[in-house]
């Protein structure tokens, strides 16, 4: 057992309702806080002196610096299983091409599908716990990490097995997601129906025999799969025993309309959601998962997270870290960026990326600093939580704890 602090902060982002707007007043700020841990697990968080006082045989780590303490973040949508980079689509996109334009000069998904289909699995576990470990030391304790870049079974079951083996190489937590519904590839020659039949038949029951994940997703899009065919997917993947996620509503809507009809546990992108895609979301128990840095990595607008928390959703942010749209990977920038065009509170930023995003994943152990959560923290250089934004993810974390264990 040992206490840690003291901190001139603790930010618990504990007693907060999981869905609809927030202030900072709600928020509980522990001044002069530390915390017990006993191995994984959070005991007690509290005043400091007060915390010496009832564990007298703690040991002490002392943080002899001024500190903010604040749960790990949890990214709740992310691909960071590939090879290769997309520069040169980039380098399009800012040259004013369309999406279309450099998928037809051989950009877009499909360059990713190919360079990640020549890579062995070796390298792609390399390469996910390399960007897990990034994650990790920017305070993201917790990862979901996305297929999809493989789009046949040999490959899509190399990067779930690779995303599987790099979260015994990390310390950070990796949740894995089935997105072999990415988009129909190019060397099949059925139909989407036919492709979708395919993996409900053949790769999702190797997935659950195997023990690979219990999550399922699909791009919702017109250059991905349509709302029919994904609805009738969706149901057939739920009724297997897989939970459910979407990509919505990026380009064009109807994606979160499915999502909410097959309860998907969240709907993610949804920048072209209008008022109607607002107030069925927040009508639901889906999550409404904006991802900032998709729209700065295309530079079109963010999803209206303002509206969806005034309509009384569950907002949760992620990074949607991705070879293509948004290489950048950073998530508490772009939560902060997001933040001052969108109006969001400190409270609805924190919570979007700890409680909330923790929702999204159907965690219950993470996500706030409380008796009986595992003990992932994180310690900013400051005396002030808002800090943390005010310097738009410049200010990093000088401590990351994973199970209590310090990462450095």
């Amino acid at each position: 057992m040992q206490l840690i602090g003291p901190f001139k902060q603790i930010l618990p982002l504990t007693g907060l309702p999981l869905k609809g707007a927030l202030k900072d007043e709600q928020l509980k700020i522990i001044e002069e806080g530390g915390v017990i841990v006993d191995g994984r697990h959070v005991v007690a968080v509290g005043s400091f002196h007060a915390l010496q006082e009832e564990y007298p045989q703690a040991n002490m780590q002392h943080i002899d610096y001024p500190a903010v303490l604040v749960p790990g973040f949890i990214d709740c949508h992310t691909h960071i299983c590939f090879d290769g980079n997309r520069s040169r689509d980039y380098a399009m996109r800012i040259a004013g091409k369309s999406y279309l334009e450099i998928a037809r000069a051989g950009g877009g998904i499909w360059d990713s599908v190919t360079k990640t289909r020549q890579a062995s699995e070796e390298v792609l576990i390399n390469n996910t716990v390399a960007r897990a470990n990034r994650h990790l030391h920017e305070g993201v304790t917790t990862i979901e990490v996305k297929s999809g870049y493989g789009l046949d079974g040999e490959n899509e079951l190399k990067m779930l097995r690779a995303i599987n083996e790099a979260s015994m190489r990390t310390e950070a937590t990796i949740i894995s997601t089935c997105l072999a519904a990415h988009m129909k590839p190019k060397d099949y020659e059925g139909t989407e129906e036919a492709y979708l039949q395919w993996v409900l038949d053949e790769l999702l029951p190797t997935l659950q025999a195997e023990n690979l994940t219990n999550r399922v997703d699909i791009f919702i899009e017109e250059t991905a799969f349509n709302t029919q065919v994904a609805q009738t997917f969706l149901a057939a993947a739920a009724a297997k025993g897989f939970e459910i996620t979407v990509h919505a509503d990026q380009f064009t809507t109807g994606g979160s309309q499915v999502a909410v009809a097959v309860n998907a546990v969240s709907a993610d992108h949804l920048e072209a959601s209008t008022d109607a895609e607002v107030a069925l979301l927040a009508e639901s128990n889906t999550v409404a998962v904006v991802l900032p840095g998709a729209s700065l990595g295309l530079g079109m607008q963010y999803a209206p997270a303002r509206q969806l928390l005034d309509g009384g959703a569950c907002v949760a942010i992620a990074s949607d870290w991705n070879p293509g749209s948004a290489p950048m990977g950073d998530l508490l920038l772009q939560a902060a960026v997001m933040s001052a065009a969108q109006k969001l509170s400190a409270a609805e930023v924190f919570a979007g990326v700890t409680v909330r995003a923790a929702k999204a994943l159907s965690l219950q152990n993470v996500g706030t600093i409380a008796t009986g959560m595992d003990a992932d923290l994180q310690a900013y250089p400051c005396s002030d939580y808002r800090d943390i934004l005010y310097y738009q993810g410049k200010l990093k974390p000088v401590q990351v704890w994973k199970h209590g264990h310090p990462i450095f």
